[in-house]
């Protein structure tokens, strides 16, 4: 069937925007096909697809006069929420702002996984956010950890990981202790600055009140008065994770984040990421949040990889 879909003149320039490249993209994804018309634009093709199609533009046009910038990760988005009958969400997460940059932009959820994240960090004790790359389950828990110290919710940012995979034997690497792990926790530095700035973030590490160490010299504290970030938890082993989770102290927030499709433990080890997952679930404070293909944010590609080793994993097994 063909539909003839009104759009005023502002909104279809705009939705015209990066040379035709989201219309593409929305006639590859429905399987349909967009022409102008007079007054707006004429949708040909399956009647359900086309009815997903005035759907997915009524709903960027809605975006568009919030302001919001049309890519074509925002269009894929859109998509994967109508799909799921979730169409009234777009808007709602377009509205949801966890946080702003150092440089003031806003950062908002762009999937209900990562909503659903976001909103268990702010009222659990400790959050474990599992799932495939590029979910964005390090970097929002590093903006919601930068949110609480600036509201006067915690007094110390620390985050860690485990080092050259799960064995951290950092001692043949040259250099002190920072200059050993700095590679390995480079995501971190990257996101603490993008939230607070160079310049607060350098301050900040110099009085100690954000805290960047390798998951080793965690043994033998208390945490209070802290959010602490474990990244790459897949990677610690079942030792390493109760130890980690046995330092929390008074009025501290736990998060940790892995992807239990990246294991990098020696044969014969077992994650303590998955482990702690499966016996911890049925605890009040604790929550597990998994995310899917359906919630990566990066390149469009990564998503494609992702479902790619799904699907030849799962014909394995």
């Amino acid at each position: 069937m063909t539909k003839i879909l009104e759009i005023d003149a502002d909104s279809l320039i705009k939705l015209f925007d990066r040379l035709d490249e989201n219309i593409q993209l929305i006639e590859k994804e429905l399987d349909i096909t967009v022409r102008t018309s007079d007054g707006g634009l004429a949708l040909s093709g399956d009647d359900a697809n086309v009815s997903k199609a005035i759907e997915l533009i009524d709903v960027i046009v809605k975006l568009i006069k919030k302001g919001e910038n049309i890519t074509k990760g925002k269009i894929r988005q859109c998509i994967n929420l109508i799909e799921l009958d979730q169409k009234d969400e777009i808007i709602n997460l377009s509205t949801d702002i966890v946080t702003t940059t150092a440089k003031g932009k806003q950062i908002k959820c762009k999937t209900l996984g990562q909503r659903n994240y976001v909103r268990a960090i702010k009222n659990k004790t400790i959050v474990f956010g599992i799932g495939p790359a590029g979910t964005g389950k390090t970097y929002l828990a590093v903006a919601l950890a930068v949110a609480a110290f600036k509201a006067g919710e915690v007094e110390k940012i620390l985050l860690t990981r485990p080092a050259i995979e799960a064995g951290e034997k950092l001692g043949f690497l040259p250099g002190d202790l920072q200059t050993k792990v700095d590679p390995y926790l480079r995501p971190l530095y990257d996101a603490l600055q993008d939230m607070f700035g160079i310049d607060s973030y350098v301050r900040l590490m110099e009085r100690g009140i954000i805290e960047i160490a390798p998951l080793a010299y965690m043994r033998g504290r208390t945490l209070s008065n802290s959010f602490i970030i474990l990244d790459e938890a897949q990677n610690t082993t079942q030792e390493q994770m109760k130890m980690f989770l046995t330092r929390l102290g008074e009025n501290s927030k736990m998060v940790i984040t892995g992807d239990d499709t990246q294991i990098d433990l020696p044969y014969g080890k077992s994650s303590g990421l998955i482990t702690a997952s499966k016996i911890l679930s049925g605890i009040e404070e604790i929550e597990i949040c998994k995310f899917t293909d359906k919630d990566v944010v990066r390149h469009e590609l990564v998503q494609k990889i992702v479902i790619a080793y799904e699907k030849a994993f799962n014909k394995e097994e």
